[in-house]
């Protein structure tokens, strides 16, 4: 998720976060679940309208960007879209394991697949409206699809490419047509998408937000703080990024799937930003605010881990922190120089930075434990294992010399908040010891993610994390390090280090291939991959976090989904 980048993390004082996660850690643990496994989603509970009303208010140390769900890649704004916009198919809005399960949202039951796999026709359900009042049909659908190409939308050439017309759209998305690969029938009411090859993932591709449906007459550009209607609940009537967003309900809603949009309970989210997490943690304790975005400073956790363990809520993450290495700029064009940061990095350093060990693990690998996929490896720990124990400095510096790389200067490009700024000013100091001239260049979260990922302002290494759109390995490898995934120029290009090895590539074809029959054995193959991309070097994996969820007293009906968090619009504030 997401990513999708996600808050920072937390800080220390982990004796108090300790019994905080006993006490109130809401998720349970499994791995992925089978996208077409589902197609009812029982389970929500009723809908308790003595519950229903009030003003939710949410608070941020910054906004993350435009407003557009086909373009918007973070969690801090996908949470949102779970109140706000429907696609096709959806991730069910409960918490715990369930949330991974996928259902019919606006299609009135999941997709009757034939050609082999390759051809998914869906029936729309009839009676629902955007929140300007006009109805969805087919055609809103088809323009749709269209639209995640002209817009760019940073997934386009990962989750959607495999449409039928996806190629030529890539090439020229301002006149993309999607020719043969989406079409509606109105009369019928549905609406088939033909693939050029099967895709197991594709329920998955289709339940998150870039896949939204918004009315056809939408802006064929990101639509930035424009609202664009919306179909569920909430819609946004106000939005300035450097102040606030404010949600009401959709006047024209009508539940029609309690598991894939249920009825919300706020009668306004209003989320306001620009505040320090210091003030965002005394409204939170004061009855001010009612959730707080960013991840509590160090010296309000004891506070919090104590006097407030029943608002604190500790949650397990299929995600991960990184560092990317630009492959494309000096010194990191050169694989030892990469390889000497794999090595010198003391990954429980970052743990301690990011909030102890109750809160985070080291990682040696990009598909993070637990996660399909996932194998027991690490290139870079001292004196060898599977997982990580210690670095080896010597042996960085070394590399580094023989690298010829010593001297060069490194510009380390990393949120601005206090977790992100301190990990940062240690990968600073920690270059220096190895030769470099690193400088460090804190940006606001509200631009550094889509500047970090534009070639043109030269990023040669960034801070960032990546938290899963969906459960599987491809969500990491294929999103984050393909080269369909490289846009040189554009502020939407996720492969953030520039990476492009076409063997890789084929291989990690193989594996999608793989996984249309026999999902273990593409899961397996997923895994050398992970290992063949950790041997060149184009990130280091830092951590593997946990979210802290700190919530007011008048808040109740917490519900965490591994999906999406958090689902805000299920909150009772009265």
């Amino acid at each position: 998720m997401s990513r999708s980048k996600r808050r920072s993390a937390l800080a220390a004082a982990t004796v108090a976060l300790a019994l905080t996660a006993a006490a109130c850690s809401s998720s349970d643990d499994g791995s992925s679940s089978d996208p077409t496994a589902s197609s009812s989603g029982s389970g929500s509970s009723a809908f308790q309208p003595e519950h229903k009303g009030g003003t939710l208010k949410l608070v941020a140390h910054a906004a993350a960007g435009s407003l557009d769900p086909q373009v918007n890649y973070t969690l801090q704004y996908w949470q949102l879209y779970q109140s706000m916009y429907d696609g096709l198919l959806s991730f069910k809005k409960v918490g715990g394991q369930q949330s991974f399960t996928v259902v019919p949202d606006l299609a009135e039951a999941m997709p009757k697949v034939t050609g082999g796999g390759k051809t998914y026709t869906f029936t729309l359900r009839k009676g629902i409206s955007f929140s300007n009042g006009k109805p969805v049909t087919t055609d809103d659908v088809v323009a749709s699809f269209q639209r995640v190409f002209k817009v760019s939308s940073p997934t386009a050439g990962t989750f959607y490419n495999g449409i039928v017309g996806a190629d030529a759209c890539l090439k020229k998305p301002a006149s993309c047509t999607l020719e043969g690969g989406v079409t509606g029938d109105a009369k019928a009411n549905t609406v088939t998408v033909n693939l050029t090859a099967p895709d197991p993932e594709f329920p998955y591709k289709l339940a998150v937000p870039h896949a939204s449906v918004v009315p056809k007459d939408s802006p064929a550009k990101d639509a930035g703080t424009k609202p664009l209607p919306t179909t569920g609940p909430y819609m946004a009537a106000s939005y300035d990024p450097n102040r606030a967003l404010k949600l009401v309900r959709n006047p024209h809603f009508k539940e029609w799937s309690r598991p894939a949009q249920p009825e919300g309970y706020p009668d306004v989210i209003d989320y306001t930003f620009g505040q320090t997490v210091e003030s965002e943690v005394t409204a939170v304790q004061n009855g001010q605010a009612d959730w707080m975005f960013d991840p509590p400073p160090a010296d309000r956790l004891n506070e919090i881990g104590t006097k407030y363990a029943s608002q604190a809520h500790v949650n397990p993450l299929t995600a991960f922190w990184y560092a990317t290495l630009n492959v494309n700029m000096a010194p990191f064009n050169n694989k030892l120089a990469r390889q000497a940061i794999n090595w010198a990095v003391d990954r429980a350093a970052v743990v301690r930075l990011y909030g102890g060990t109750n809160l985070a693990s080291p990682v040696c690998t990009i598909l993070p434990p637990g996660f399909p996929g996932h194998v027991d490896s690490c290139d870079y720990t001292k004196d060898g294992g599977k997982t990580w124990s210690a670095a080896d400095l010597a042996k960085a510096k070394e590399l580094v010399k023989q690298s010829g790389t010593a001297g060069q200067e490194v510009g380390i490009v990393v949120q601005d908040d206090d977790v992100n700024k301190s990990i940062g000013q240690y990968l600073q100091s920690l270059l220096t010891q190895l030769g470099y001239k690193a400088k460090l260049k804190p940006l606001s979260g509200n631009i550094q993610f889509t500047y970090i990922q534009n070639t043109k302002n030269k990023v040669q290494l960034a801070l960032t994390s990546w938290y899963q759109d969906y459960p599987a390995a491809s969500d990491f490898l294929n999103v984050l390090l393909s080269c369909a995934s490289f846009h040189p120029g554009s502020d939407s290009s996720i492969n953030i280090a520039g990476f492009c090895d076409k063997g890789i590539d084929a291989k990690m074809k193989t594996a999608l291939e793989t996984g249309q029959t026999d999902q273990q054995s593409a899961d397996q193959q997923w895994g050398a991959i992970d290992q063949e991309i950790m041997a060149q070097s184009p990130v280091v994996p830092l951590i593997t976090p946990k979210l802290i969820d700190f919530t007011s007293k008048r808040v109740g009906n917490y519900q965490f989904s591994k999906q999406f968090y958090m689902l805000v619009g299920q909150l009772w504030v009265k």
